[in-house]
C-alpha cells in the first residue's frame, strides 16, 4: 500500500538510505514510523504500542524512558558538550568511564580507547592488533581468523570479519588477511551421534588445523562472541571457548572477545565472557554501555598490547588512530550513569530471575510448536529456529521468507521480532523487562506463530 502524499513515511521513501534494508520493496511498502517508547513498548505515529522483544537492536537495556539518562545527558550538555581525546587531552567522564570498564572486566585489562559503534571498536582493535605487531617486530603476524555466522560489525575490516554472506556479496568482502572457521552449532553441524564436547574438540582441532595451514607466525588474533547475535543466537557446545583458548596460547594468537551484545548483564553475569568461561586479551563492548541513550563503544586491551602500542607511538612520535568523537563527554556521562544504574538496582539479579523464567516459557510455548527446530539461549537472550521438516532439522528455503513474514505478522499482533539466519527468531527485550511482561511479549509471539503456521500449510512448504 502507498503511504499518503507528503506523511512521514512518504518522505521517508523519498529521502531516506535505511540499513539492511530491500530497497525495492521499500518504495512500495515504507517504514514502520516509530514515535515514542516507555518501558519495554514503543508507539508507532498512529499510536500503535508495540513490545520491544529484541530491545531495537540488543541495546535498549533500561528501556525506552529512563530520565536518569536524559538528565545525565543534559547535565553533561551544559557542563562541556564537546572535547575531544587527541594529543593527551582528557576530561572527567572519559577518565571515569574508563576507570569504570577497567575494574568491571572479566580478565585484566590495562587501558580503554572509545569509539562511537561496535563496528568501529572492532575495526580498531584490527588495526591495533597490526601496530602491536609491527611495533614489536612480528611484522607478518597479521592474519585473523573469526567465526561464519559470527558477527563483528560492517565498516571494511569489521565486515571481514562477519561470517554472514549478507555483509560480503556485492561488497567485495572479505579483504584480504580475514579467514572463518566453522560456526560451533551442535544442533545443524555435529555429526551424528556426536556429543557436544566431541564437536567442541572437533572445532578446536579445525582451529589448530587453520592455524598451521596459514603459519603460525602470521596468525594474529581469533574473535568471538561468546553467543553469536545476529547468526541466529547460537551458544557453543560445552567445553568450546577452553579448548578454543587452549589452542590460540599454543600458537601465541590474541583472543578478542567481542562483547556488543552479551556484555552488560544479558547472559545472566556482566559479561558472556565469564559465562563462557572466556579470558581475553582485547575487549569490545557496544550497545547497553549506555543502554543506547547515545552512541559509545570501548575497546579494553591487556597491558601486553598496550605496552606495543606504546612502542610503536614512541617510535614514531604519535599512535594515528582515533575519532573526533573518542569518548566523547556527553556518551561517556550517559555510559557512567548506565553502569551505576545497573549497580544500584542489582540488574544482575533481576536479569537472573527474569531470565530464567524467559527460557523456561521459551522451551514450554515453543520447543514442541511443529514449527520450531530449537529453542536456545540464556539469560534475556534467545531464540526460536523455524524448520520446514522438525523431523530432518530442514529450514525453509530462503525464498519463502517465512522468518520475515512472521515479524510482520509480530508487529500486526504488538510485537517486534528480528529474523536472522535460518529464519531464527532473536529474543532480547530491555533487561528491566517483568515476567508478567516477558509472558505478554510471548502471548504476541505464539499467536503470530500461530498465523505463519496456517499460512505454510496453506502453500504447502513445510512438513505440518
Amino acid at each position: 500500500m502507498t503511504p499518503p502524499r507528503n506523511s512521514n513515511a512518504a518522505r521517508d521513501i523519498a529521502y531516506a538510505l535505511h540499513p539492511y534494508t530491500d530497497h525495492k520493496a521499500h518504495l512500495q511498502n515504507g517504514p514502520l514510523v516509530i514515535s515514542r517508547g516507555k518501558g519495554v513498548r514503543v508507539f508507532d505515529e498512529q499510536g500503535k504500542e508495540y513490545i520491544e522483544s529484541v530491545a531495537g537492536l540488543w541495546c535498549a537495556s533500561l528501556g525506552f524512558d529512563n530520565e536518569r539518562l536524559v538528565q545525565a545527558a543534559t547535565d553533561q550538555m551544559r557542563k562541556l558538550p564537546f572535547y575531544h581525546a587527541f594529543t593527551a587531552k582528557s576530561h572527567e567522564p572519559l577518565i571515569d568511564l574508563s576507570e569504570m570498564l577497567i575494574e568491571r572486566a572479566p580478565s585484566p585489562m590495562s587501558k580503554v580507547f572509545f569509539a562511537n559503534s561496535g563496528s568501529e571498536a572492532n575495526d580498531s582493535a584490527i588495526k591495533m592488533i597490526w601496530y602491536m605487531n609491527n611495533a614489536i617486530g612480528r611484522p607478518e603476524k597479521k592474519k585473523i581468523i573469526a567465526r561464519l555466522k559470527g558477527y563483528h560489525g560492517i565498516t571494511l575490516a569489521a565486515a571481514s570479519l562477519t561470517g554472514l554472506p549478507a555483509n560480503h556479496k556485492l561488497f567485495d568482502l572479505p579483504i584480504a588477511g580475514f579467514h572463518h572457521v566453522s560456526t560451533p552449532h551442535h544442533y545443524h553441524d555435529a555429526l551424528p551421534g556426536e556429543s557436544e564436547e566431541d564437536f567442541a574438540t572437533r572445532l578446536a582441532e579445525e582451529l589448530e588445523q587453520k592455524i598451521l595451514a596459514e603459519g603460525p607466525e602470521t596468525v594474529a588474533a581469533f574473535w568471538a562472541e561468546p553467543i553469536m547475535g545476529a547468526g541466529g543466537v547460537i551458544l557453543p557446545p560445552k567445553g568450546y571457548f577452553p579448548k578454543i583458548q587452549a589452542v590460540l596460547k599454543k600458537y601465541d594468537v590474541l583472543f578478542v572477545a567481542d562483547e556488543v551484545i552479551c556484555g552488560f548483564w544479558r547472559t545472566g553475569n556482566y559479561w558472556g565472557s565469564q559465562t563462557l568461561d572466556i579470558q581475553p586479551d582485547i575487549l569490545v563492548c557496544a550497545k547497553a554501555l549506555s543502554a543506547s541513550y547515545l552512541p559509545i563503544s570501548a575497546v579494553l586491551v591487556s597491558e601486553r598490547v598496550f605496552q606495543g602500542i606504546a612502542e610503536g607511538s614512541s617510535s614514531i612520535g604519535t599512535w594515528g588512530h582515533g575519532f573526533t568523537y573518542s569518548g566523547h563527554p556527553v556518551p561517556a556521562a550517559v555510559a557512567i550513569e548506565t553502569l551505576k544504574i545497573y549497580d544500584e538496582m542489582d540488574i544482575g539479579g533481576h536479569v537472573k530471575k527474569v531470565g530464567a523464567h524467559m527460557q523456561a516459557q521459551l522451551r514450554a510455548r515453543f520447543a514442541d510448536h511443529p514449527l520450531v527446530g530449537e529453542v536456545r539461549g540464556t539469560g534475556l537472550i534467545g531464540a526460536i529456529e523455524l524448520v520446514a521438516d522438525k523431523a530432518t532439522k530442514k529450514n525453509f528455503d530462503p525464498a519463502q521468507k517465512v522468518g520475515g513474514r512472521l515479524t510482520k505478522l509480530g508487529e500486526a499482533n504488538g510485537v517486534i521480532m528480528r529474523a536472522m539466519t535460518n529464519d531464527s527468531i532473536g529474543f532480547s527485550p530491555p533487561l528491566i523487562i517483568s515476567e508478567e511482561e516477558v509472558d505478554e511479549m510471548l502471548n504476541r509471539v505464539a499467536k503470530s506463530l500461530d498465523e505463519i503456521m496456517v499460512q505454510v500449510r496453506r502453500e504447502s512448504i513445510a512438513a505440518v
